[in-house]
């Protein structure tokens, strides 16, 4: 497999607001307009092989999400067809399916993670006898193990190097305590609705993470992506319970396979990343898309 259909990066005559891991973010007066390319990022490294047709698939299920969850809590979303604009119509060949206008606002320096399930970096605390951002879990947890309730477990926004996952209390003293309690609740409300319809989908939100910030009001507003599998962390529900009697991962439909790839090819981390074979890019591409068709019912 090549890459040659895969998008890099964005090229457009707006005022450049900022370059992201995934996303190119240009001003257009006083919104934004996001673009993702089919860039991939693991263990907070730009990876150097592309994922034909991710930036689509991010685009299509945020938006997805976004129009889901709106009436509950306000998101930053003001148009996904930002290419049938008259002033951007001479770039929609850059822009159809992978763009989004959004509202500029002040985004919080935290992110808001949620974790109904033990897995990932949290299951790596877990077992080292670590507390979960200033939190302790039950003993005798496995692997997968459904947490007897979300929880929710903040981490820093680095715009480069890595994020720190951070206790409540530190979160309070960044972004002030009423805000954090506020950020809290909209998250623990966002995933609680999110599991609710992927489940009856046959699907398990393991955990997520979402972004947040504020208007000019005090509003606090859900920026970025929601629910996509950049950002969080899918089951098929059938397949977890067989995995959990064979005591085995439950297959991924996410980017976690190729964490799972990483981790088992010697990389250490600290380093640039190794390309990605042409199996794992076509795998990782085939689910980006299923997991878009099952929760959206439409493919791209």
């Amino acid at each position: 497999m090549t890459d040659s259909k895969a998008i890099a990066s964005i090229d457009l005559p707006f005022p450049r607001f900022k370059s992201g891991k995934v996303r190119e973010v240009y001003c257009l007066n006083d919104q934004l307009l996001i673009v993702s390319t089919d860039r991939l990022s693991a263990f907070d490294y730009i990876l150097p092989t592309l994922i034909p047709d991710k930036g689509k698939v991010l685009t299509r299920l945020s938006s997805f999400w976004f129009h889901q969850t709106r009436e509950r809590i306000p998101n930053h979303l003001v148009t996904d067809a930002p290419h049938e604009l008259e002033s951007l119509k001479p770039f929609r060949e850059q822009l159809e399916g992978r763009a989004v206008l959004a509202r500029k606002l002040d985004v919080f320096p935290v992110e808001a993670i949620v974790r109904g399930y033990l897995a990932g970096s949290m299951w790596e605390t877990y077992r080292n006898g670590g507390q979960i951002c200033g939190e302790m879990l039950p003993k005798g947890l496995k692997f997968a193990d459904q947490l007897p309730e979300p929880v929710f477990t903040p981490s820093t926004k680095a715009e480069s190097g890595h994020d720190e996952n951070i206790s409540f209390k530190e979160m309070e003293s960044r972004v002030g305590s009423e805000n954090a309690r506020r950020i809290r609740q909209m998250a623990l409300e966002l995933y609680a609705f999110g599991s609710r319809v992927a489940r009856e989908k046959g699907i398990i939100i393991a955990d997520t993470k979402f972004e947040f910030g504020r208007d000019t009001d005090g509003q606090i507003i859900l920026v970025d992506e929601i629910f996509t599998p950049d950002s969080s962390r899918f089951w098929r529900s059938e397949e977890y319970r067989s995995s959990r009697a064979a005591g085995s991962e439950p297959p991924p439909f996410d980017k976690q396979f190729v964490r799972n790839f990483l981790l088992q090819s010697g990389w250490d981390r600290n380093s640039p990343p190794p390309p990605l074979p042409d199996e794992v890019v076509e795998h990782t591409r085939n689910k980006y898309l299923q997991i878009l068709q099952i929760l959206t019912g439409k493919s791209l």
